[in-house]
């Protein structure tokens, strides 16, 4: 059977196959696997299903059908069992998905098969088209897929829940997710706008929604500054009740760098419902390592020996986890120089795997001990520049252009001018206009569900 009538039927689907997505990549995809698993595994709310088939897609781009096809038994199974009178509606998506993935395995006769399911909900629907259909629901799953890939998507999935609320206004899951979306707009933007309408939509989504405590826990961030004392009263509510390790993680970072202690006790709590997610080790690490630039002389080697088992478990928990390495390498380097250069030599030997911020951040900091530790100004300059012609304009290339600076200052004073005006050079050669919207508000390891690289 020939597949090319498949794929032009298979293009007018509504599902993640035909939704664009930024993910840059398969290691991107593998940490929004991660993050989606923990959201599945702790959610109440009603997008379960959506989270799951988001997870079958990504796992399609790391070519695991199998797991892919879990992921949509999971989620159709949970709609027959939670939503049996709107299952039809709900189920379209995963459908969809359904198809694409036995494309993807030239089962060409499952694809006709769900197809064909899509086709007749469409018609029962009464849609002008036969394997699309314009809902409320479809749209709102458009929107939380939108948000699970980051909140940099934030604008994009506002539309996609104002058009489900268009049909269904008093909807209290399309009204979490647009309070949730406003707010992922205002992380990125920070415009005043924004903040406005996430503070209402988020205040208005927790008296009607007690248990949300997600959204308790955004609406703390945004009154952070304007009203310290709801905001810790919001918290209070989330760290006392919420049994979520991603909502108690972003607890825990609303309290840093002012209150340590605080932080990393909501941490452990969170590592003890959730031990395998690499990012709860991650950020007990950097709180560590916060206490170790802090006045502690006499609990140096102890605080010390915590952050180096923190980022080792957060390694071992995601071996691919380069900002865990880099900060692992950073702890090594406090006593014992070969370990972090050790580091350091392996991330540089994987290289053309990295993404382009990895590959940024690992030149940042390979650069750096080079500079200051070895003092190697030639050898860091090249270590710099090979960061710095990577042209994405992630924060890390800001900081390489500063050392690039800083060396060729050095260069100067000791009148190697034609070096110095080497490094001058190099940088207005390779000096790029920001990305509109992209990695200009910090690292993308902020703002998201997911707080881990966004690589």
């Amino acid at each position: 059977m020939s597949a090319l009538p498949l794929k032009e039927k298979l293009q007018a689907l509504q599902c993640h196959f035909t939704w664009n997505f930024e993910i840059r990549d398969k290691v991107d995809a593998a940490h929004i696997l991660q993050t989606l698993a923990l959201r599945v595994a702790h959610t109440h709310y009603q997008n379960q299903p959506t989270l799951l088939a988001m997870q079958a897609y990504l796992c399609h781009l790391r070519g695991q059908y199998e797991d892919a096809l879990q992921s949509l038994r999971e989620a159709e199974e949970i709609l027959q069992r939670d939503q049996p009178d709107n299952f039809p509606r709900q189920v379209l998506v995963i459908y969809g998905n359904y198809a694409w993935i036995y494309y993807h395995l030239a089962h060409y006769d499952l694809v006709e098969l769900y197809l064909d399911k899509v086709r007749k909900i469409c018609s029962s629907l009464k849609s002008r088209s036969p394997y699309a259909a314009q809902i409320p629901e479809i749209h709102a799953q458009k929107g939380w897929s939108l948000l699970a890939a980051g909140f940099r998507n934030g604008g994009e999935a506002t539309q996609c829940f104002q058009m489900a609320l268009r049909e269904d206004e008093a909807n209290g899951e399309f009204l979490a997710g647009l309070a949730i979306a406003v707010f992922g707009s205002w992380t990125h933007s920070h415009k005043s706008v924004f903040w406005n309408a996430a503070r209402k939509k988020l205040g208005a989504i927790i008296h009607e929604q007690q248990q949300n405590y997600e959204a308790k826990v955004y609406l703390a961030k945004i009154l952070k500054r304007t009203d310290r004392q709801q905001a810790e009263a919001l918290l209070e509510d989330v760290v006392q009740n919420s049994l979520d390790p991603e909502v108690l993680r972003h607890a825990a970072t609303f309290f840093l760098p002012e209150f340590l202690e605080k932080a990393i006790s909501i941490l452990q709590r969170a590592i003890s419902l959730n031990s395998n997610y690499h990012l709860l080790h991650y950020d007990l690490g950097l709180c560590y390592k916060m206490q170790l630039r802090g006045d502690n002389s006499s609990r140096r080697e102890e605080i010390l020996a915590a952050a180096i088992e923190a980022f080792k478990k957060a390694v071992q928990k995601d071996p691919v986890s380069v900002f865990s390495k880099l900060a692992l390498a950073e702890m090594y380097g406090e006593n014992t120089p070969r370990y972090q250069e050790e580091i350091y030599l392996n991330l540089t030997s994987e290289m053309p795997s990295l993404s382009k911020k990895c590959q940024q951040a690992v030149s940042l900091h390979w650069g750096d001990f080079l500079f200051y530790k070895q003092k190697s100004l030639w050898e860091a300059a090249q270590i710099y520049k090979a960061g710095f012609a990577i042209p994405d304009n992630y924060p890390e290339r800001q900081q390489l252009k500063k050392r690039l600076e800083e060396v060729a200052g050095e260069f100067q004073q000791s009148s190697q001018t034609m070096e110095a005006e080497d490094i001058h050079d190099f940088i207005q050669q390779n000096e790029t206009p920001r990305y509109i919207g992209r990695s200009t508000g910090g690292s993308n390891r902020a703002g998201d569900w997911r707080r881990g690289e966004n690589v």
